[in-house]
């Protein structure tokens, strides 16, 4: 497969340039200080340490936190410094794991088409709250099944990166309970059909450390089960339609799998292709409906509730590429899709998809901009206690992005 021509290379290229672009828009917009963001940063400079109080999530607390830890050590202190390298850990990380992904998926036009549609429905409308550890799982997952779909000839380079993952994956999000299982599986599979001894050892090292972090996720859950904020998070398990970067997408998307699966010659035709494009103008106009409902918002809050959902999305998307490259043509809907004209108008509806996708991000992100520098502005011209029910938290914008206990953090960095 690695051996064949990019599909689309363009698309690729173009898909590449929008996902780093953002990237780097965001890092520039110090994003990462966003809700938890501004008080792990705070705590990190103040005690001089990791803040991984979260010893289950350890792994991706110690990767992310690392660069700034090491430049304040070292004597920087320009907070405005240090919060945008915090960002840009928090967002390059994972944004270079999908690259990755994308890059080893290029060759299989279907392949690529599900890589694009991951960065597009779970990545962008999930990121804005960059510093959950959720990010950084689902890149590190999906880079470990792509690398495991696309093993190159000489496959030790490949495992050594899958196990690396693995490692990392070990203490990362409750998630693995289920995504564990799922890349451990993709790796057995793929450990059956080799021959070098240190590939398939370092892949059974990988396939353990998925596995582990499972039970680590799943040790977690059970631990914190009563735990008043997991009460709480799954109380909200169900309330991701209030992301609407993420429901748009995702109800067009399940209407043509489920079309699909009973008609699967529907897929030749302009159905999915009308159905993704009014999906694609409704989340491209999200930034507007305000104007018409004041309710109707775009929420950052609401992508911290749609990053369950994103999960279980996730693993059903790495499911059908795993499925499409072990048993090809078997399963008429994805043998459907892999047809030459059929996979290419996905990727093609997907690169459009993800141009729909950075509209609203670009709006948020602007938003944010101007209440870091209202913020700012308060701080600078205040002395003493500021007290946060004074100010006009609950009034657009500041609602998006204004949460009183992070305030203090906020303030002491921006100032």
């Amino acid at each position: 497969m690695l051996g064949a021509p990019p599909v689309l290379p363009w698309a690729y290229r173009a898909v590449l340039v929008l996902l780093w672009g953002l990237t780097i828009w965001n890092t520039l917009a110090c994003r990462g200080l966003f809700w938890d963001g501004s008080s792990f940063l705070v705590n990190i400079l103040d005690l001089g340490r990791f803040h991984d109080f979260y010893v289950a999530r350890a792994h991706v607390d110690w990767l992310t936190q690392a660069p700034v830890l090491l430049l304040s050590r070292m004597g920087l202190g320009d907070t405005h410094l240090l919060s945008m390298v915090y960002s840009a850990t928090l967002f390059a990380l994972p944004t270079g794991l999908y690259h990755l992904a994308l890059a080893r998926l290029r060759h299989d036009a279907l392949l690529l088409g599900f890589g694009i549609a991951i960065v597009a429905v779970v990545y962008l409308p999930t990121w804005f709250f960059i510093v959950g550890e959720y990010n950084l799982a689902f890149a590190a997952v999906t880079a470990a099944v792509a690398i495991a779909l696309t093993l190159r000839p000489r496959p030790v380079g490949d495992a050594a990166a899958i196990c690396l993952l693995g490692v990392v994956s070990v203490r990362s999000y409750e998630a693995m309970l289920y995504l564990g299982p799922l890349v451990a599986a993709v790796l057995v599979w793929r450990l059956r059909r080799i021959e070098d001894r240190m590939a398939r050892f370092l892949l059974a090292i990988g396939a353990l450390g998925f596995l582990a972090g499972a039970v680590v996720g799943g040790a977690t859950v059970v631990e914190y089960w009563t735990h008043p904020h997991f009460v709480k998070v799954r109380s909200t398990a169900l309330d991701f339609w209030q992301n609407l970067q993420f429901a748009i997408p995702v109800a067009a998307l399940a209407a043509c799998a489920l079309i699909s699966l009973a008609r699967p010659r529907w897929l030749q035709g302009r159905g999915p292709v009308f159905t993704m494009g009014l999906a694609m103008a409704a989340l491209a106009l999200t930034p507007w409906y305000r104007l018409l409902d004041p309710d109707s918002i775009l929420y950052p809050p609401a992508q911290y509730l749609a990053r369950q959902a994103a999960g279980v999305l996730l693993a059903a998307m790495l499911l059908a590429m795993w499925i499409h490259v072990a048993w090809r043509g078997r399963v008429r809907p994805l043998a459907t899709l892999a047809l030459p004209a059929v996979s290419r108008r996905l990727v093609l509806t997907m690169t459009v998809l993800m141009l729909a996708a950075a509209v609203p991000d670009l709006a948020l992100t602007q938003l944010w901009w101007d209440y870091l520098e209202r913020m700012r502005a308060l701080v600078d011209s205040r002395e003493g206690i500021v007290r946060g029910r004074t100010l006009p938290l609950l009034d657009w914008p500041d609602k998006l992005f204004a949460q009183e206990w992070s305030l203090p953090a906020m303030s002491a960095i921006v100032s």
